[in-house]
């Protein structure tokens, strides 16, 4: 196909990423009009698919949105959005019980709702489904429902290239087709960013490699402002064992009496924490990385020796399965397990309606940063948050995105320089620096962090020059990406020379007020620029 040759489309909502926050919003935007829905991969295929512990509402009887706002702000250590917390608890239950009023299973025990309970959290209030697969199960849902609606037209195994924005309104977005193997120009009056984190830019990550911040990188080059980028919550129990592929092992395990030891067989959170295995994800994290560390090991063991093999094989037989292909019986086994890169954090920033600063461009999910988490997210808030913001992303959409808007002519003529093939020598340059940089961050910019190691990674990554890669070679952009990414994690991770929530400095161990404050970042004519906001 001839390079300059661009397909046309027109929608009335935009609509990229396929997780949880697309499909619900996609699904509700169709009342309204028309929409396109894009993923680089299936609809059934994201990182909501794979959450595993549940959705936190406050649906329980001995429960309150007050109490399950109380336990959000306790973790998030003094810089969530007090707006945007409380209306994800009290919106957040009229989701949840509106996805059950639509036939949304969840499970039941004999008085109601089987509730459970992570960490950090005062109540049972985790609604999971299919034991522990309830990413799977809501994902599933909501995707029957999206492919049997004719006002959404799905793009699967399409990459996007670039959103049409001069910095102040975005117009939609430019799209290759792997399966067409054309580009696709969609104008649309509105476009909604769901694509996801960037967690699995780390080599230890619960996530799949296919979780790499595309979304904040096409934010980011739009004019977006991203901020918090220096909070990357690890998840304190991954599936540790040499020539073994990780995976995620629930929180909800330990929820359910599940309990962490050391090699020498000895329960050691009651060294760290009174909440002992059911302290917030941060806690938990550092004191497993804590004992390996002491220890020389490369895993601690998660132990369910002493709970019923009923539950272990009902409530949690999607982990039992996995780890019996591994040759663990866990009824009988220890789990090995160790911390990875779980969740990220920081992202685009929104106001509470997920409008970002770019007109015409909404963000929500976990690409997104409307403060409700704060410094560190408390476990099972993740899918109640997609839910809350992807609506409220519509109901923006619809308020402030009415008019159709033309591409500038520029923005135009731009499309039509990209590139659709790249050299095999730069495809390997690319998986090159892709897997020499996961390592990077992932030794350095951890779960412990200090200058030394964070100047190091810095330098690493500064290797990467932009004056030899071209801006319209599609491998070359995602290179571009990368450097980006990884650069302002790093370098926020620099910055803050504090340890609060996620964010862990060796070398200023202890929480700061006058670090009550939020890294933005901003791209200012080629050069990324931050500031600092309140919120």
């Amino acid at each position: 196909m001839n390079k300059s040759s661009v397909t046309e489309v027109k929608t009335d909502f935009l609509i990229i990423g396929s997780g949880l926050s697309g499909l619900y919003a996609a699904i509700y935007a169709s009342k309204f009009g028309k929409v396109a829905l894009i993923t680089k991969s299936s609809i059934q295929e994201s990182n909501s698919y794979w959450a595993q512990g549940g959705i936190a509402a406050a649906i329980n009887s001995d429960d309150s949105t007050e109490i399950h706002k109380e336990d959000t702000l306790s973790v998030g250590c003094g810089l969530n959005n007090l707006d945007a917390v409380n209306i994800m608890v009290s919106e957040g239950t009229e989701r949840v019980l509106e996805l059950i009023n639509q036939g949304m299973s969840f499970d039941r025990a004999e008085s109601g709702f089987d509730f459970g309970i992570e960490g950090g959290h005062s109540r049972r209030r985790i609604l999971h489904a299919l034991g522990n697969e309830t990413g799977k199960a809501v994902v599933d849902f909501l995707s029957k429902e999206v492919q049997k609606n004719n006002k959404i037209k799905i793009y699967e195994n399409s990459f996007v290239i670039d959103l049409f924005s001069d910095s102040k309104t975005c117009f939609g977005c430019l799209v290759f087709s792997d399966t067409k193997k054309n580009k696709i120009s969609i104008h649309s009056k509105s476009t909604i960013l769901a694509t996801g984190g960037a967690c699995g830019l780390y080599s230890q990550s619960s996530n799949p490699s296919s979780t790499s911040g595309d979304g904040i990188a096409l934010g980011l080059n739009a004019g977006a402002t991203v901020k918090d980028m220096e909070f990357i919550q690890f998840h304190p129990t991954v599936f540790s064992k040499e020539g073994a592929k990780n995976f995620l092992i629930s929180e909800a395990i330990r929820g359910e009496g599940g309990q962490l030891i050391n090699h020498s067989k000895i329960r050691f959170m009651e060294n760290y924490s009174k909440q002992l295995e059911l302290a917030p994800r941060d806690i938990v994290a550092r004191a497993i990385f804590n004992e390996m560390r002491m220890n020389g090991e490369k895993n601690v063991f998660l132990s369910l020796k002493h709970l019923k093999s009923s539950l272990i094989k009902n409530r949690f037989k999607n982990t039992f399965e996995l780890c019996l292909r591994e040759g663990l019986d866990i009824t009988k086994d220890d789990i090995p397990v160790s911390p990875a890169a779980h969740y990220m954090i920081g992202g685009i920033k929104t106001n509470a309606g997920s409008q970002t600063n770019i007109k015409n461009l909404y963000a929500c999910g976990e690409v997104a940063c409307v403060g409700a988490h704060g410094a560190n997210r408390l476990a099972s808030n993740s899918l109640l948050e997609c839910l809350v913001f992807a609506k409220r992303a519509i109901d923006s959409a619809l308020k402030l995105s009415k008019k159709e808007k033309q591409i500038p002519r520029k923005l135009i003529e731009k499309a039509k320089k990209y590139s659709l093939i790249s050299s095999d020598k730069k495809v390997e340059s690319y998986l090159n620096y892709r897997i020499s940089l996961s390592q990077i961050i992932n030794n350095y910019v951890g779960i412990l962090r200090n200058k030394k190691d964070l100047l190091l990674a810095l330098n690493e990554i500064s290797s990467i020059k932009k004056k030899n890669l071209d801006e319209f070679d599609l491998i070359d952009k995602r290179l571009m990406n990368l450097k980006s990414l990884t650069y302002l994690i790093t370098k926020s991770a620099l910055l803050r020379e504090e340890s609060r929530g996620a964010h862990i400095r060796e070398d200023f161990s202890s929480q700061s007020n006058k670090w009550l404050k939020h890294i933005n970042w901003k791209l200012t004519n080629g050069t990324l620029r931050f500031s600092y906001s309140k919120q």
